[in-house]
Formats: C-alpha cells, structure tokens, sequence
C-alpha cells in the first residue's frame, strides 16, 4: 500500500460515520449530492458541520459528505473516494473553469455550490472584491480556511459574507453580512458587456447583482428595439442594455434603493433614453393596458413566485397574469422577454403557462429563443436544482 493511500485511509478513521438508507445510497449512486433526513438511519458521533464517512444499509463506505444537523439536507455528498476534501483545490478549479467561459465581464459567480463540487457554498467575483454565502453549516464553519484560501490565490481587496439568505435559518444559522477580510465602505465598480456598472456587495440583491442575466442581457439587446419596458428593472441590467439598441426604456421596479442604482448606472454610461419609475409592476401593466399604450419590447423578470412546490399553484396565476398583461402591450412583432427564477417552475410549466396567456390575450406567439442562466452558473445533469433561471424570447404576433 502506498503512503498515499495509507494517509487516505487514516483520513477516513478519523471522520464520524453516518449510516444512510438504501433510498439514500441510491439517490447518490444516480447522481444527486443530497441525502435527506428520512433516509439517515443512525448519525453516530456526528455534530453539526462534521465531514463524515457515509455509509450505506449494508455498512459499506459510499462517499464523504458535509453533515447539518438542522436541515432536511442532512448530508451533502463531497466525494465518492477517501481522498481528503481540498476545498482550496476546488475553489481553484472553478475559476479556471471561469476564465473558459467569462468574457468582457469583472463580475461573474465563481463558485456554484453544487455544480462546482462545493455544496452549500457560492462565491461572487466583483473586480478586485468576494462575495461569500455560506448556506450550510458545513461551509459556514469552514469560513476561516475558505477566505484564506481566497485570500492566497485572488489577494482581494475585501471578503465580504453575504449569509443573509433565507436558506440559513433552516440550517439553524444567523443572517447577517459582515466583512471577512480587507474593508468596504461603498459599492465596487464593474465592467459587465461593455457597461460601467456598481455593485453593492453590502447592501444589494443578492450578492451585489444579478450576474445570472448577464448573457441573458445581451440576448434582451439583440433582439430588442423601439420603445422598451423593463418590469423589475432592481439595478437596471435589462434596461442598460436594452437602451444601447432602443429608442426609449422605461424601468419600473418598487424599490427606491435599487432604483437610484439603475440611475447611477445610468449615468455612468450617459444612457440619456432610460427612465425609471418606482411602482407596482402589476398596477403599471393594468394601467398601461387600460391607457392604451404600446411598446416593442416588454421584459418580465420577477422575484421567484415558487419557493417551494406548494407555491407552484399561486406561482402560475403570477406568471400567466404578468405575461397575459405584457402581450396585450406589446406592437404587433413585438418582443416579449420573459423569465422565472422559480426552481419548481420548470420550463415545460412556463412555455404552457405563456400559451395560455397568449390564447386569452388573442395574440399569437412565436419562441426565438429558450435560454438559461449564464455559463458561470453551471447546470449538472443529474442535480436539476442547479437550472432555475428561465429565459424565453418570444414574438407577438
């Protein structure tokens, strides 16, 4: 036996085991990182953010994963081998991946939890500044040695930790931002498709912005033209770029800080034909649709209305509302650009939800496009909770 191998096995003694069902072993085998808490039969030694031996029913070792002791989750597959878990080594090729796939952009996901082999972990690149969600209670106890790393390979001037995603309060963690390392004191300056644009690291959505439209943005431009409507405009992705091929964009979103954003944004780019205007988006397009008014392009780009299967119901009487509104909007030829960041929502489900609306507005629709988040946001075959965004371009006929 090798040294490599007797160092392996050493790695492996000293991990808890944890003993998971047939149902659980076989949903690894087939692919998916995620073993439930129903198919965990005995945690032995186990706490909370252990990395622990999995063991199948018949006690035979199947991999190493992250453990939670809060979450439905319990365990997150890391590896099916002995090997030791070198997230510094992940970390390094997920950016290599990056620099395969990201142009024209100093802002892009660097980590994608899941599909980049680091479970429960996203890393956001904004020019010489992280941003890092921790959302299990694996990664967030890994911290320390996840901004070292971080800090050894990208000498950022600021790590910043964006934990104030929902996800951790099941993982019975706080919410909060702080400054891991280095300072911040105001938004950092982008380059994202030949636009000068700023992020909020500190206070923004999601992690500063939404980089996960960043090709999508481009495609809005392409096909877009005339007058523009950007419904939930937040920082003004859609609507910066559509302003650059139409003749006039108006952005509504009901937030006056993501708002006063997009008009700094705005003018970092002497965009003089996009306005914005704070609103309820569904109150905009009844009343727009009432006034008569018309447009040539229409974006749709809502908050997730399906959190969870039980919201799918309510969901699809969003989306077809929004849509069914839109189309009754849009010039004869018109583009209509709409997008679900609902997991639960597949495409399927949107496309017949957008049929449906088109037969209620009397208008027919023809798909140009089918589209998903950008190439940093990678998708695994065999893990579909990493497709969640969807982008249809579509012309009304």
């Amino acid at each position: 036996m090798s040294l490599c191998e007797t160092e392996s096995l050493e790695n492996q003694a000293a991990l808890p085991d944890v003993r998971v069902s047939r149902k659980g072993a076989d949903r690894f085998q087939n692919g998916h990182p995620w073993i439930f808490r129903s198919d965990v039969t005995d945690t032995s030694k186990a706490t909370a953010g252990d990395t622990v031996r999995v063991l199948d029913h018949q006690g035979k070792f199947i991999g190493q994963a992250h453990y939670s002791a809060a979450s439905q989750i319990a365990l997150r597959m890391l590896s099916a081998g002995m090997e030791p878990i070198d997230l510094a080594a992940r970390i390094a090729a997920a950016q290599s991946y990056r620099e395969q796939v990201v142009s024209d952009s100093t802002a892009y996901r660097m980590v994608h939890a899941e599909a980049d082999f680091l479970p429960g972990l996203i890393i956001d690149r904004y020019s010489d500044c992280i941003a890092v969600q921790a959302l299990d209670q694996s990664m967030d106890r890994a911290l320390p040695a996840i901004t070292a790393a971080l800090q050894e390979q990208f000498s950022p001037r600021a790590i910043v930790a964006r934990n104030d995603a929902a996800v951790r309060t099941l993982e019975e963690l706080p919410r909060e931002i702080k400054v891991l390392a280095g300072s911040l004191d105001a938004p950092v300056e982008v380059d994202m498709n030949g636009l000068h644009l700023e992020a909020d690291l500190l206070h923004g959505q999601k992690t500063g912005v939404f980089l996960d439209q960043r090709e999508n943005y481009l495609a809005a431009a392409y096909y877009g033209g005339g007058k523009g409507l950007d419904c939930f405009t937040s920082s003004g992705g859609f609507a910066l770029h559509l302003a650059r091929t139409c003749e006039h964009v108006e952005g509504i979103d009901s937030s006056a800080p993501a708002l006063a954003a997009a008009q700094r944004n705005a003018a970092a780019n002497n965009l003089t034909n996009v306005t914005f205007r704070e609103a309820d988006v569904f109150e905009i397009l009844s009343g727009y649709s009432s006034a008569r008014r018309t447009f040539d392009t229409v974006v749709l780009d809502p908050p997730a209305f399906a959190k969870s299967r039980k919201q799918i119901e309510g969901a699809a009487r969003g989306y077809k509302d929004i849509n069914l509104r839109a189309m009754r909007l849009l010039s004869p030829g018109g583009i209509l650009i709409t997008n679900s960041c609902s997991h639960h929502m597949s495409e399927a489900m949107l496309l017949e939800i957008v049929a449906e609306a088109s037969l209620d507005a009397g208008r027919s629709v023809r798909v140009l496009e089918r589209r998903t988040q950008a190439q940093d946001h990678p998708i695994l075959l065999t893990v579909p909770e990493t497709h969640y965004l969807k982008c249809i371009i579509l012309q009304i006929l």
